[in-house]
């Protein structure tokens, strides 16, 4: 067994979570699978550089078979057979009260993109799950009171570890820094999964981040060792896979394939997946070079290729097509703000439902209702739509690569949100917070990067803005020190300017940071 060693702080509970039994599990995920996750993170670098210099991603010739042959996916678990309504969030204990109470069908409990990494939250998510899973979970806090409702379903927590790419500081084995996601899979797995199924449940899991169906096999390959090696039967872990990434898309049925005795569906990131897109050919010309941010619907052609061949993909093999976030948060200040808003919200989730999606995800609890509405309509008393295959969806590599047919254009505006909301939101992150109530919206790591990716590509293409200005370093620049100095008054400086000079780093870089968490975790304690 490779050698534990503990690094960070001492957190709350924290000994009832990282105990010496739990800790020599994580450190035999370590010792089987560390180093394969090194190899294939890359591997993604090799694929990037090939599709940089062709402008071209494709089908693999050498899955063919697996995309022809006749296999489906376990059959889902009761548990996970109406998914209907998704409520996502982070996992500081008054959200995940209010989760399991929403009325959703699933809680996406997140350890990703909507929490800081910072050491407390990490440890402390783990508490909450553990206390979540029992339904002991309570919160005094600002002399109120919150606990589990009693005349309410809970929603099903499916726990989202980080992505391959992040590690954790706070634990090392062997002398290496833990991978994050092992970390947040392996507590969660060790604690809770017996307890899950106890109740009538199990460890179910979303994954995010994957650019390969070799990643999926590597996480079927941790979930069948972390199966043998607690005595539960091959099979139990359910995952729903995020395709957040453009060189995941071309590789859907492949995932499924890969973890067909532990899959459960896939879900449409959209919010990553544009991110993904500009990230993957941001020097391969104008034809990537997308319009502001606001103006990329999910009707536009690429979008719309992409969620048509999830549907495809998913039912075809008996999986679940989940849809994607509405992010809106009510405001009680503006009816009329909240009302336009909700048309929006109710538009998408009637558009998906009538797509052949079995589900989708909500931001807030005040968008469940809607969202189950919608879906309702579509599936009355059935818990899902898997039977409707759509046949008759057709998609090719060249419509799901087909950004230049989307329509709107680069303006100062969408200039100017981009530089205010990543700024905005790395501020929250750095605090600790990376859930972000930003503009009406609930942002999370997504966000700020489509912000400042897309920044990075306008001042890489001289992008032309509305006003006949072209997007230069120069320029963005200015209107950084503009948005500072309006944001002066709002954000402390201690976590203002830390902001604004990350996001020039990683907007204004020669070469392309993969990711902004990676900078920005260096940066927290």
């Amino acid at each position: 067994m490779s050698e534990a060693q503990v690094l960070g702080d001492p957190v709350e509970r924290g000994d009832e979570i990282l105990t010496p039994e739990a800790l020599a599990f994580l450190a035999g995920l370590h010792e089987a699978f560390a180093a394969r996750r090194d190899e294939l993170l890359q591997a993604r670098s090799k694929r990037r550089e090939e599709a940089r210099t062709t402008g071209k991603l494709d089908f693999l010739p050498e899955t063919k078979e697996i995309r022809e042959g006749d296999w489906q996916v376990a059959e889902a678990p009761p548990a996970l057979r109406d998914r209907r309504v998704e409520i996502t969030g982070p996992t500081d204990r008054k959200m995940t009260i209010n989760a399991l109470n929403s009325g959703a069908k699933v809680w996406l409990a997140d350890l990703e993109d909507a929490n800081t990494p910072h050491w407390a939250n990490v440890v402390s998510g783990q508490v909450n799950l553990y206390d979540a899973v029992r339904e002991t979970i309570t919160l005094e806090s600002g002399g109120k009171s919150y606990a589990l409702k009693d005349d309410v379903e809970h929603a099903t927590i499916v726990v989202r570890p980080r992505g391959w790419h992040l590690d954790e500081r706070g634990l090392s084995f062997g002398g290496r820094q833990a991978v994050g996601a092992l970390v947040d899979f392996g507590l969660h797995f060790f604690h809770n999964a017996q307890e899950l199924l106890n109740r009538g449940k199990g460890p179910y899991f979303y994954l995010p981040k994957m650019e390969s169906h070799l990643e999926a096999r590597l996480w079927n390959d941790v979930f069948t060792h972390a199966e043998k090696t607690l005595g539960i039967e091959h099979g139990t872990v359910r995952a729903t896979v995020l395709i957040e990434t453009i060189p995941a898309a071309f590789e859907m049925e492949e995932i499924l394939y890969e973890l067909r005795e532990h899959a459960s569906g896939l879900n449409a990131g959209r919010w990553d997946y544009l991110f993904s897109v500009i990230k993957y050919f941001r020097d391969a010309g104008e034809k990537f070079v997308l319009p502001d941010r606001n103006s990329v619907t999910m009707t536009a052609p690429f979008m719309r290729a992409y969620t048509e061949l999830l549907v495809r993909t998913c039912h075809k093999r008996g999986a679940f097509a989940i849809g994607g976030m509405a992010a809106f948060i009510p405001n009680r200040k503006d009816p009329e703000v909240t009302a336009a808003a909700l048309d929006k919200v109710r538009a998408d989730k009637s558009r998906e439902a009538g797509d052949g999606f079995d589900g989708s995800w909500v931001a807030h609890p005040g968008m469940v209702d809607i969202c189950r509405e919608e879906f309702d309509k579509v599936l009355g008393d059935k818990p899902n739509q898997l039977d409707r295959t759509r046949d008759e969806v057709s998609v090719t590599a060249d419509q799901l690569l087909d950004a230049a047919s989307t329509p709107g254009g680069a303006t100062a505006a969408g200039l100017r949100a981009a530089v205010d909301v990543g700024i905005r939101y790395i501020a929250s992150w750095l605090s600790g917070n990376g859930a972000a109530a930003i503009h009406n919206l609930m942002e999370d790591a997504a966000t700020a990067e489509i912000s400042r990716s897309q920044v990075w590509q306008w001042v890489r293409n001289g992008t032309q803005l509305d006003t006949g200005d072209k997007v230069t370093a120069e320029l963005v620049r200015g209107v950084l020190a503009e948005v500072r100095g309006e944001l002066a008054a709002e954000i402390k400086p201690e976590l203002l300017e830390p902001a604004v000079e990350l996001f020039e780093q990683v907007a204004l870089a020669d070469e392309f940071p993969d990711f902004l968490t990676l900078p920005a975790y260096e940066r927290i304690k």
